[in-house]
């Protein structure tokens, strides 16, 4: 079965990821601000599950400075009935989360000060995953980070630094290709490497690919053993390029026709795909209209 689903923001919907300035989060205003972004997630879910869609990714500042030390808030007992409604939610309906770091989460930096941030921040994202008392399939999603202009050492520094992250962490990771720095071929080395694993960006592997001898459908396949059991289905990530913009540009909406074409050639496939466009959940709504086949039924 094929799930789609987006991104963080419901077009239609009040945002679950309002934050403020650094120089006004009190406590106060962080906790309020928290209160009223899981509130407006229930919602999002909520109409996620009337209109069929499965799969949504939990934006990174639903608890706002979520890793940063000006939030010194208890927030998971603070936020504990909230937080538990949502995971009752999310379980009854069989909907699937994840979560997303931002570019500033470099795990393989060569800068200590990066490294300490940014294992701060996946603990944040794990945090709140497990104060929702979700299993191991709602996954956080990471890019392997930079170059530093020797690849092979960054690879290395990453799966050493792997090895500073909780076990809540650990378990719920998932690597991906970019469209700069790491192919899908050095993703999936090192999710084997870790025994983790990896999300193909397909608008990423356009744009930097690698397996040139392969067939998309047979990487897919070849990445599809990476993704245990409790790992869930595997998922991957879908977008265009936005035309007029820089290569690597996520589109506006989808492009209707070249995801039919995509879809021949997967739809045996058991993916969850995540939209990554600007739309959000516009792009799912009309590749239903137009592929009635995607459609899910509560």
């Amino acid at each position: 079965m094929i799930r789609l689903g987006y991104a963080c923001i419901n077009t239609q919907l009040p945002s679950a990821s309002r934050t403020c300035r650094l120089i006004n989060a009190s406590e106060e205003n962080i906790l309020s601000l928290a209160r009223r972004n899981l509130g407006a997630l229930k919602h999002i879910l909520l109409w996620n599950r009337e209109n069929g869609i499965g799969l949504f990714r939990i934006s990174s500042e639903t608890i706002p400075f979520g890793s940063h030390p000006v939030n010194r808030l208890p927030w998971r007992q603070l936020l504990k009935p909230e937080l538990f409604e949502l995971g009752r939610l999310i379980k009854k309906f069989n909907l699937r989360v994840s979560m997303h770091p931002g570019q500033f989460t470099v795990l393989n930096s060569i800068r200590e000060t990066v490294v300490a941030a940014s294992i701060a921040e996946l603990e944040y994202h794990a945090g709140l995953l497990d104060a929702f008392s979700l299993g191991a399939d709602h996954k956080i999603i990471l890019h392997l980070g930079g170059a530093y202009g020797d690849k092979q050492n960054a690879i290395k520094r990453f799966v050493d630094n792997f090895k500073l992250l909780s076990p809540s962490v650990q378990k719920r990771l998932v690597v991906e290709n970019d469209e700069k720095n790491f192919t899908a071929e050095d993703a999936l080395t090192v999710a084997k490497a870790l025994h983790i694993p990896m999300v193909l960006d397909v608008f990423h592997h356009r744009c930097n690919p690698s397996f040139q001898k392969l067939e998309l459908v047979r990487i897919l396949e070849s990445i599809g053993p990476t993704w245990r059991l409790q790992d869930g289905p595997q998922k991957i990530h879908y977008s265009n390029q936005q035309k007029g913009k820089p290569a690597g540009s996520h589109s506006q909406t989808i492009d209707v026709g070249e995801f039919k074409r995509f879809y021949r050639h997967i739809r045996q496939l058991p993916l969850d795909i995540m939209l990554e466009v600007k739309n959000k959940e516009q792009s799912v709504l009309e590749l239903y209209r137009r592929i009635p086949s995607l459609q899910i039924r509560f």
